[in-house]
């Protein structure tokens, strides 16, 4: 009995003096000794902070491309006939053989860009026209936007671009259509259009969706930098990610005959399965790689096997403007094994070291396989 008393008084000591240190070490925490003093990186906003990193690896920079390249994947960046030629030798002294130039135009404006690129570099750049909505919703419709497409071609558009529906449909102005009224790609009214791209053998450029973190809430878990904020869909009134890629696939689809493209690796290169699968289901589909280095680059062994794997289906495209540097990056990718290179994103890339088949038809073999190369008429 007595050692039964003993004991449960010591287990009555123990616990008085753990709950004694615990309450002290809150004190202390809060504001005596023991407390971490504050440093002068405390006062530094994550917005702010860019580390200078330590890591020494080796660096291979690839001034020019391995294979003469044909980037797939351009806007209207430049406006005056001495920019263009400025553009032009950029592209000599990086190994780009031709750029396609999304203008999104169609009309005067086409005709417009047809002179300022093509009267000059006809065998530098080609220039992709847009889709006519206006009046889409009225009679003939259907028959107008076919009829522009067809004139944009004699003037030497060879191809359409950028398609661009994001949620919001494919009609511009100022005011957001009611979901019921808005012209997304595999509306019926444009059936005829589609098919009068097979016709002309015309690839599509189609920009569906965004990257899918675009519908996530813009805050301290939202994964790209805020520099892509002005992208966000969040709390808009938009179809979900997986409904705008359910239209593509609809499309799809329904004009196996026509080539599309799909840009930005479809906005799956987060998910690279997910993308194969649907290269498997649409023998029609093409995917760009543009503005999504960071994607790849994060999973270099992943992206390489799937770069491998479909190696005729992907290609190469920038959408980052015109810059020597930018080209650089690019090739230093897809050609070294370098580690830890910059990105636009938190994390950086890790080459790919791609082999040189898979290379020549990412830079230039596919492009070549699937573009129209009609030559432009002494009217165009």
């Amino acid at each position: 009995m007595r050692r039964f008393h003993f004991e449960r008084r010591l287990l009555f000591a123990l616990l008085a003096v753990a709950c004694f240190s615990a309450t002290w070490a809150q004190r202390a925490g809060r504001s005596g000794a023991g407390a971490q003093q504050l440093g002068p990186m405390d006062s530094i906003l994550l917005k702010d902070y860019k580390p200078a990193s330590s890591l020494i690896v080796p660096e291979h920079p690839v001034p020019k491309a391995l294979f003469p390249a044909i980037d797939v994947h351009s806007h209207t960046y430049v406006r005056t006939p001495a920019e263009i030629a400025a553009w032009v030798r950029t592209m000599d002294e990086v190994g780009v053989e031709l750029t396609v130039v999304f203008t999104g135009a169609t009309g005067t404006e086409f005709d417009r860009l047809v002179d300022l690129f093509l009267k000059p570099y006809p065998t530098r750049f080609q220039l992709y026209c847009g889709l006519d909505t206006a009046g889409f919703e009225t009679p003939g419709y259907p028959e107008r936007a076919a009829a522009e497409l067809a004139r944009c071609y004699g003037k030497g558009a060879r191809g359409v671009g950028e398609i661009v529906d994001k949620g919001s449909g494919l009609s511009r102005g100022e005011a957001l259509l009611p979901r019921d009224r808005r012209l997304h790609p595999d509306d019926a009214r444009l059936d005829h259009f589609w098919k009068k791209c097979a016709e002309l053998k015309l690839p599509i450029n189609l920009h569906m969706a965004d990257h899918p973190s675009c519908w996530l809430p813009p805050d301290a878990r939202q994964e790209r930098s805020p520099a892509f904020q002005r992208f966000n869909q969040y709390g808009k009134d938009v179809p979900s990610f997986q409904e705008l890629l359910a239209i593509r696939d609809r499309l799809l689809a329904r004009h196996p005959k026509t080539v599309f493209v799909a840009c930005h690796l479809g906005n799956q290169g987060n998910d690279l399965a997910s993308l194969a699968k649907v290269l498997d289901r649409y023998p029609n589909l093409y995917v760009d790689i543009s503005a999504r280095a960071y994607e790849v680059g994060r999973q270099p062994r992943t992206a390489a096997r799937f770069l491998a794997r479909y190696k005729d289906r992907v290609l190469f495209g920038t959408d980052q403007g015109i810059q020597k540097s930018m080209y650089h990056a690019w090739w230093r990718l897809f050609e070294t094994a370098d580690e830890y290179m910059p990105g636009p994103n938190p994390w950086r890339h890790y080459g790919l070291e791609l082999p040189k088949p898979v290379l020549e038809l990412l830079y230039r073999g596919n492009a070549r396989k699937i573009m129209n190369w009609s030559k432009l008429t002494p009217s165009s």
